[in-house]
Parts: structure tokens; sequence; C-alpha cells
């Protein structure tokens, strides 16, 4: 699949939000849901970062500090996860308070993201660049898909390493 990066990530971002609904919805397959989003949130945000934003500050559509804010906040979305992947019981209120936790920093991010990173690439960023960075954005998405970046055991790495580069 191919498109506009900002479209693609926006999409992805529906999805998200699509997923938590399944996920606290007791009459959806919540833990399908939940590999699910564990994957697509991992693939997303390593493919942003090994993509997009290096790309978007060359083209000065973000500045560093943004680059960084929205690094900062994959690690803190990629520990709140790591968090709801930990609880076993899907009915405890345990799992009910990671998963608000997640939809919570999810959103934060979301909502930021979509102000302060896409809006700027869509008017500062010509649309064949978007086109190009859009291929290699899936491209890396599916990689990441594809090597089960959902795991439990990759979240814990990525968090573990986000502590060690002082992201949280």
């Amino acid at each position: 699949m191919a498109g506009d990066v900002v479209d693609l990530i926006l999409a992805d971002h529906r999805k998200f939000e699509a997923l938590l609904r399944d996920v606290r919805d007791v009459e959806k397959d919540r833990k399908a849901a939940l590999e699910e989003l564990s994957a697509l949130l991992v693939a997303h945000a390593e493919a942003e970062e090994a993509d997009v934003y290096p790309r978007l500050r060359r083209k000065d559509a973000i500045d560093e500090h943004e680059a960084e804010h929205s690094k900062e906040e994959h690690a803190e979305g990629h520990e709140a996860l790591l968090e709801v992947l930990e609880v076993d019981d899907l009915d405890s209120e345990a799992f009910g308070e990671a998963i608000e936790k997640l939809t919570k920093e999810l959103a934060h991010h979301m909502d930021e993201e979509e102000r302060t990173v896409l809006n700027p690439a869509k008017t500062e960023v010509p649309e064949d660049v978007r086109q190009r960075l859009g291929v290699e954005f899936m491209r890396n998405r599916q990689k990441h898909l594809d090597n089960d970046c959902g795991s439990i055991e990759n979240v814990r790495r990525l968090v573990e390493e986000a502590k060690q580069d002082n992201l949280i």
C-alpha cells in the first residue's frame, strides 16, 4: 500500500482508536484487538522515527524539538502499552486502569502529532515527497509487523532502551 505519508499516518491513528474501543468492549475479541493494537503501535512508531521524522526535519516541516518530543511520546506510549500487556486478566481493575492510561497517552500523542507534525507536513512538504515517504513508511512498518514487533518481549526491550536513552 502506498500513498501520502500524512494520510497513512492519520489512517493508523483512526485504527488505533478503533482497536482501543474493541479492547474495552467485552463483546469483542479483546485479546485479538490488543495483539493487533500492540503490533500496529510499535510498527507505526518505529517507522515514523526511522523514516518520517528525519525526512520532515530535512524539509524544515518540523524542528528538532518536535521530532525529539514525538520520540519521547512514543517511548511513553510503549511504557503504557507494556503495562497493559503485563496484565493477564482483561476483566480486572488493573487492566482497566492500564488501558485507561494507554488511551490517554495515545490520545495526547495523536492530537499533538496531528497538529504540530502532520499539519506542517501537509503545507511544507511537496506531495511527491510525501508520496515517496509513504512508500518508505509502509515498507518499514510492514517489516516490523513481520518481525512480531508487538510481542511483550519486544515492547519490554523498547522500554528498556528508552529508559537507557533517558526518553522516559
